[in-house]
């Protein structure tokens, strides 16, 4: 406590640089960052739902994800050509 209020009261705190905005707390690369996490803490709470509720093997609710994988795939795949003008060759 007392190095926190001796880091505020001698202002030691003029002599670090800033954290520059690409990777601030609200930058895009940060956000990003924080869906993914999110996304992997979803993705754990539907295991344990599935394996401990439903009942599906481990290996059951590891292959519902790996298709869940594939289709979306997929579907961004065919997604990104439908936008995607055609090149010329």
């Amino acid at each position: 406590k007392s190095d926190f209020i001796n880091f505020i009261s001698d202002q030691e705190w003029k002599s670090i640089e800033p954290v520059s905005s690409w990777f601030g707390p609200s930058s895009f690369l940060m956000s990003s960052m924080s869906a993914l996490f999110q996304l992997s803490m979803w993705i754990r709470h539907c295991h344990g739902y599935l394996t401990e509720n439903v009942g599906i093997p481990v290996w059951g609710s590891y292959a519902v994800f790996a298709l869940a994988t594939l289709f979306s795939g997929l579907i961004l795949g065919l997604v990104s050509e439908a936008l995607m003008p055609s090149l010329p060759q």
